[in-house]
């Protein structure tokens, strides 16, 4: 019997009620509260209705497609440097969903050192997706069982979405003559950059350091003395990128500062004037992107998390990132007269897998007790 009968027969169910001139009173209050009742449990009962599975209107976690359909929240974590090109790339990817699919995205954003942002991601920074400075930060939230193998093949490029080479920054003028990666380990030049164990750049510079040994000819025992040297002319590793280059212009430390290519381009864009040089042997600064499994199935978010991973690849987004100072991974794009003149072939190229892969590579320098923490073990501040 459903609640409506069962109060329709309790309304017509005969009534011992009261003898005398309160009887019409006491009729009428129990009218009006037993219709009172019975409106709300057709309420309630309407309410059940649209939670039931045979409900087409009904969705998983309580949310209809009507609600859907009006706003999708996203949450991207990227590592610091990105900030500029996603900003001018979220807008055009919101604006053609909202064409295609009659939905509004908003995107929450969070910035930060790679490595940072990785534990971050871990800890429970539910992020919908990922864009990291490095392939082993990406694999390290995959070993936490966030992101599914294989995501490397699921998007183009290897899933590598943007990219950079190392540079030297001085000070105006150069007054110490510092061009190469050599000159940094020079007696008397101050060298800022960012530290290994938090920044996903600050481990692209070692390897730029370490590598222009290798690829010029010389072996691992000349290329520690070298990469030593160099940081014994760190004064201070900051967090990230973004920290480094605070210092280096906003503090006036060092006479020379290691950083990616576009984050220096960026800063010439926001009224600095760097003196910069990029060295002709050089790391191919690759920063992969990712969709966070776990995370946008919990959200239900997986469709417009890929079409934004996808909207990456295109050439509208690829010229932002290449607006932004990184290097298009678009080969039509990189070919445009405004970016071939911008971004100038470096002479000798090497990447992460001709230094053994990220996980030869995080074994050999960065974990506890490897070769960075020896290195700052025999310096003497």
């Amino acid at each position: 019997m459903s609640p409506w009968q069962h109060l329709t027969q309790q309304f017509h169910r005969p009534q011992q009620l009261p003898m005398g001139k309160n009887r019409s009173l006491t009729a009428l209050k129990r009218f009006v509260s037993l219709f009172v009742v019975g409106i709300t449990l057709s309420l309630a009962i309407v309410s059940c209705q649209q939670g039931t599975p045979n409900n087409p209107a009904a969705t998983p976690g309580g949310a209809s497609p009507a609600a859907n359909k009006g706003n999708i929240e996203l949450t991207l974590v990227s590592f610091a440097v990105t900030k500029a090109a996603h900003e001018a790339i979220i807008p055009k990817f919101v604006e053609q969903w909202q064409k295609e699919k009659g939905q509004t995205v908003t995107f929450n954003q969070s910035y930060g050192g790679s490595g940072s942002q990785t534990r971050a991601v871990i800890d429970g920074l539910e992020a919908d997706i990922v864009h990291l400075a490095l392939a082993l930060d990406t694999a390290k939230i995959e070993k936490a069982g966030l992101i599914q193998p294989g995501w490397e093949k699921e998007v183009p490029k290897g899933g590598i979405v943007s990219k950079s080479v190392g540079a030297i920054v001085t000070r105006e003028g150069n007054p110490k003559g510092i061009k190469t990666w050599e000159d940094l380990s020079k007696d008397g030049v101050k060298v800022i950059t960012a530290d290994p164990k938090t920044s996903g750049i600050a481990r692209w510079n070692f390897l730029a350091l370490w590598g222009s040994i290798l690829k010029t000819g010389g072996d691992e025992t000349k290329a520690l003395d070298f990469t030593t040297k160099v940081y014994k002319n760190v004064p201070i590793l900051t967090k990230d990128a973004r920290e480094a280059t605070d210092v280096f212009f906003k503090q006036g430390q060092g006479d020379a500062l290691i950083n990616y290519e576009n984050e220096i381009i960026l800063a010439s864009q926001k009224g600095e004037k760097p003196t910069y040089s990029i060295p002709d042997v050089n790391v191919s600064i690759d920063n992969p992107v990712a969709i966070v499994d776990k995370n946008v199935d919990k959200h239900g978010t997986r469709e417009v998390a890929e079409a934004f991973v996808k909207y990456l690849y295109t050439p509208e987004a690829q010229r932002e990132f290449a607006k932004a100072g990184f290097r298009p991974v678009d080969e039509t794009v990189a070919k445009e007269a405004e970016f071939a003149q911008k971004y100038p072939p470096v002479k000798t190229l090497f990447t992460a897998q001709d230094l053994g892969g990220w996980g030869e590579i995080q074994k050999k320098f960065f974990d506890d007790g490897a070769a960075f923490d020896k290195i700052q073990g025999s310096i003497k501040r």
